[in-house]
């Protein structure tokens, strides 16, 4: 037999976190951000789960393609625009929205023959300092957009650096309004963060903010997919999303350390007390990350307990003290919903790896085999 570790795609979830997202913000249009291959859980994979949503957003010509392959003929935007003259052709031939950032792309665009005048977004570099035209800079790209016959309609976007966190959007709100008051074109303004806690939502955990952003188009990534994009401060189970993906695999030996007695390389946990521990078929190679120090959340059987010394490539440990009858075969959910229903967020999982939720989606292993299941 094959194995046991597998990824579990959960479409039902995946429609549900989309919901919230609306929920949240009533009133926009809704971009489903499938960049890195669905962030790791597979374009194809989410596809039915996010098909209600407005519109695709992803960063490369291959992903668009795969997107358009699957049926969808409405809305796909490339999120960092094109890299190179030829890549306007099949925006052409593919119906993409792009986005503008810098100088060279109005050049390219300038330079362009084509029948079907593109859609655009304009960036601004409102302090994020990663993309987009400086607000100084900003009216002057989009005069000169706005002059190309290559060009059909500007909409208009940002991103925000902070809307996790307590510095919030009040600034680069008040930039990006002040240079964009009396331009015309469709907004689109708020990442996961901002949904959530700078929209006008329906229901919500949080108290009215400062400032409320409203988009005509929201870019939701990470919270379609069931991870908080501000933990700790809030989980995701209290802004209400589930896991879209689950890990898990089985325990496939038991050992009964006596006091004394260490578990994996280099030796660094030592048991204090007799105890048992599982050995399971998950390790860095499957996207498990190395990091994840002793006393790792992990379930066994839906029951929370920790994991024990250092994860190896294949293999990692897992104290049985919790879990009453666990052994040889014994369900273990690295991240995602245990049989029982228990949850285990992978915003935990990686807090305890010193990174965050993102990284384990995308570093999900090629050799991992992956369900898809409502």
């Amino acid at each position: 037999m094959p194995r046991p570790i597998q990824a579990t795609i959960h479409t039902e979830a995946l429609r549900h976190n989309l919901e919230r997202v609306r929920e949240a913000a009533p009133d926009a249009r809704t971009w489903a951000v499938v960049k890195a291959n669905a962030y790791g859980h597979g374009i194809e994979r989410v596809f039915e789960g996010l098909r209600g949503a407005d519109g695709f957003a992803l960063l490369d010509l291959e992903e668009a393609q795969r997107v358009r392959a699957l049926g969808w003929r409405g809305p796909i935007l490339l999120l960092e625009g094109v890299f190179e003259l030829r890549d306007l052709e099949l925006c052409s031939r593919l119906g993409l929205w792009h986005t503008v950032h810098c100088d060279e792309q109005i050049d390219m665009l300038a330079t362009h023959k084509t029948n079907v005048p593109h859609r655009v977004f304009l960036k601004m570099n409102s302090g994020m300092n990663r993309l987009g035209f400086t607000p100084l800079r900003y009216r002057a790209a989009w005069t000169r957009l706005n002059a190309l016959p290559q060009v059909d309609e500007i909409s208009l976007i940002t991103h925000f650096s902070d809307a996790d966190g307590a510095r919030g959007v009040t600034a680069q709100m008040a930039v990006f309004a002040a240079v964009t008051q009396d331009l015309p074109g469709e907004r689109s303004l708020s990442n996961s963060a901002a949904i959530l806690r700078h929209s006008l939502p329906a229901t919500g955990v949080h108290p009215p903010p400062d400032v409320y952003v409203a988009s005509d188009w929201v870019r939701p990534g990470i919270v379609i997919y069931g991870s908080a994009p501000d933990f700790p401060e809030n989980s995701a189970a209290s802004w209400r999303l589930q896991p879209g993906m689950t890990l898990a695999s089985k325990i496939i030996a038991t050992q009964d350390l006596a006091t004394g007695a260490s578990v994996g390389y280099g030796s660094n946990f030592v048991a204090e007390q007799p105890m048992r521990i599982g050995v399971v078929a998950c390790g860095y190679a499957d996207g498990y990350p190395r990091a994840c120090p002793t006393g790792t959340p992990i379930l066994v059987n839906g029951v929370r307990t920790r994991t024990l010394g250092r994860v190896s490539m294949d293999m990692l440990a897992v104290d049985l003290t919790p879990v009453a009858g666990a052994g040889f075969g014994s369900e273990v959910t690295l991240w995602g919903r245990a049989a029982n229903g228990s949850l285990l967020g992978i915003d935990e999982v990686a807090q305890a790896a010193g990174t965050v939720g993102y990284e384990l989606m995308c570093a999900l292993a090629p050799r991992v085999p992956v369900l898809v299941t409502d």
